[in-house]
């Protein structure tokens, strides 16, 4: 695929100058946190943001989504940017003055970085709209984590919003460890896992502690139905097609003599193939209802599909990562060997489009990666000198996959 060639273009310098008001916005969303759907000061900034642009703005009926579609000069196809923009229930730890100031939630997960380089993006391309080949939807979107508002935007007419679907969709992801700051990181295929949630409820009979044999005990089955499931896994499935199954939570009993009528457990599921969540929903109430029957008790098993596997489009990996390179230099791009057993909610929207879905390394300065507190953390901290970069990486694929599509004047 071509080198951006719209006249004049320092997308790297001009997204340098921006650096001020990204940090500025993204420190406003941390400082201001939302959960879940409902982000309705999170939409006010990012339509704020927005305002002086000329974009075709459009939020959302069942979440606060904002959809902007901006038209370039030329004709051509469309292109689709995600940034996602929803908090985390964790208590921040830190710095009084840098910290989340809503008790409970904190921007652990890095998407106050992609609301601000998303904007940033806007902008840039919004300044190089007359000579720009086709249009782009810039997608901000609530309830990533675990909700999937990606889902419920799609439903809303995101992809639809330009007048034709688009040809190709990209987001990135920071992360806080693991990988150097700048690294960009991608792969064709699998990129991220498939999240599920599996939820059991065992009933007995209750009791006294020092009379079992009068009872019918439901937790010597419910930690056996445990230790089952970690055997399901390594005896059913291939190592080299790997599942991971945890169990998370486990309730059970209010005093130390007292046998409970219940215990419920919950877990959560990785896999990287598609034909695995529907097997293990099979497997798992199969292998739970013969431990209950076995011991005489009844179970509930709920299995919840909620993200499937996050797929990068082979062509789509190859020219992201090749549009790092020529941009970056081969040194800030990595070819990952293997996909991340995260999930994310980009891939009900890779199921619709060809996509590229890529992490951005934004470990803090002067801390090992490898020792770094991780997303998802209270001690999360993120580099926010990767703001500019990410933000012109995003304007880049845009404007480099919009010129693939469409002739330039010269073939014209």
């Amino acid at each position: 695929m071509p080198r951006s060639t719209i006249p004049g273009s320092t997308l790297r310098a001009d997204a340098d100058g921006l650096r001020d008001d990204l940090v500025r916005l993204r420190r406003d969303l941390h400082r201001e946190p939302e959960l879940g759907l409902d982000l309705p000061r999170t939409q006010e900034k990012v339509l704020a943001a927005l305002d002086d642009l000329p974009l075709e703005i459009s939020t959302g009926e069942r979440l606060h989504s904002v959809t902007a579609v901006l038209r370039g000069g030329r004709p051509g196809p469309t292109v689709l940017l995600r940034g996602d923009m929803d908090a985390l229930p964790v208590t921040e730890r830190g710095d009084a003055d840098l910290i989340s100031r809503t008790p409970g939630l904190m921007h652990a997960c890095g998407h106050d970085l992609h609301t601000s380089m998303l904007t940033g993006a806007a902008r840039l391309l919004a300044d190089r709209r007359e000579n720009l080949a086709g249009n782009v939807i810039f997608m901000f979107q609530p309830g990533e984590e675990g909700l999937g508002g990606a889902k419920i935007m799609i439903d809303e007419g995101v992809l639809d919003a330009a007048g034709e679907r688009p040809v190709a969709a990209y987001a990135l992801h920071v992360l806080s460890a693991g990988f150097p700051s700048g690294l960009f990181v991608c792969r064709s295929g699998p990129i991220l896992a498939a999240a599920d949630r599996l939820r059991v409820t065992v009933r007995g009979t209750g009791g006294h502690g020092s009379m079992p044999h009068l009872a019918n005990d439901p937790l010597p089955a419910s930690c056996e139905m445990v230790t089952a499931l970690q055997n399901l896994v390594t005896r059913r499935f291939d190592a080299f097609d790997p599942v991971v199954l945890t169990i998370t939570t486990f309730h059970a009993g209010t005093m130390d003599n007292v046998i409970p009528d219940e215990v419920t457990f919950t877990g959560t599921v990785r896999s990287f193939a598609g034909h695995v969540p529907q097997e293990m929903a099979d497997r798992c109430a199969r292998l739970l209802h013969g431990i209950a029957d076995a011991h005489g008790l009844e179970v509930d098993v709920q299995y919840f599909q909620d993200y499937p596997v996050t797929n990068n489009d082979d062509a789509e990996a190859a020219f992201a990562g090749e549009t790092v390179r020529e941009t970056f230099g081969a040194e800030r791009y990595l070819d990952s060997p293997r996909p991340i057993p995260a999930s994310e909610d980009f891939s009900f929207v890779g199921n619709e489009i060809p996509s590229a879905f890529l992490i951005l390394g934004a470990c803090p300065p002067g801390v090992d990666p490898s020792e770094a507190a991780n997303n998802h953390s209270a001690d999360a901290r993120f580099d926010e000198d990767v703001l500019p970069d990410g933000t012109a990486l995003l304007a880049e694929l845009a404007i480099r996959r919009l010129n693939a599509e469409t002739p330039s004047e010269a073939e014209v």
